[in-house]
């Protein structure tokens, strides 16, 4: 039986073990980084428009600075990282569905001035027209050695990792190599192409979402379990 192991920091770990179970899978939750608030200054709340969000852990880690901008609506770069931003009390203009750099794209009201909140590892964006980009590091997510459980996990059957992030699908892939692991045994699951590709090759089976949604995720999990 195929084991579907998530590596994500808490709280998405969880919450990619709770989401599987309401669609009657079984994930087993092996975080391999933590998030913690990095301190930042934004600009002055009239020097901008909106707010554009990549991550959920951007509105769980702002802190305090966010509240200056309580009336800015907020492009989200997914459904999961926009119903995180409505439960911190800020409006969703728009949540996209294929990465930031695609979101950037749906954007209609030009010209548009936007902080974007950030993790330290995060991808470059080229701006289209009219779109002008401030970026603040709000959080960072240092790596944490793989367990001896999840090292076991790996080598005593198929398994299945779920990748949610290109820094996560990176660390992963050198920790494997780091402990001698066959990378032919292993599945990967990630939430989309660009993590895909940060996970290199020489895995069992290697897919991607075709949407950024956890529901998504799984529902490609379980296809490929079958």
């Amino acid at each position: 039986m195929t084991r579907i192991i998530t590596i994500r920091p808490e709280p998405g770990a969880s919450s990619t073990v709770q989401f599987a179970q309401q669609v009657g899978l079984t994930v087993e939750a092996f975080p391999l980084s933590h998030v913690e608030p990095r301190s930042w200054d934004g600009p002055a709340p009239d020097a901008i428009d909106a707010l554009l969000v990549g991550s959920a852990n951007a509105m769980r880690m702002g802190g305090p600075q966010l509240e200056q901008y309580r009336d800015k609506p907020v492009f989200a770069v997914g459904d999961n990282t926009a119903n995180e931003v409505r439960k911190a009390g800020f409006k969703v203009e728009l949540a996209g569905d294929g990465g930031l750099q695609r979101l950037l794209g749906m954007i209609e009201r030009r010209p548009v001035q936007l902080l974007r909140l950030a993790g330290a590892r995060m991808i470059e964006l080229n701006a289209p027209d009219g779109i002008t980009v401030q970026t603040r590091v709000v959080y960072e997510a240092p790596d944490l050695p793989m367990p001896d459980a999840l090292v076991e996990a790996l080598r005593s059957g198929e398994a299945l990792v779920l990748l949610h992030s290109a820094g996560a699908a990176e660390h992963f892939r050198a920790e494997c190599l780091r402990l001698g692991l066959d990378l032919s045994a292993i599945r990967i699951a990630a939430l989309g192409p660009r993590i895909a590709e940060a996970a290199g090759e020489g895995w069992c089976e290697l897919r991607h979402a075709a949407k950024p949604a956890n529901g998504v995720l799984l529902a490609l999990a379980k296809e490929m379990c079958q």
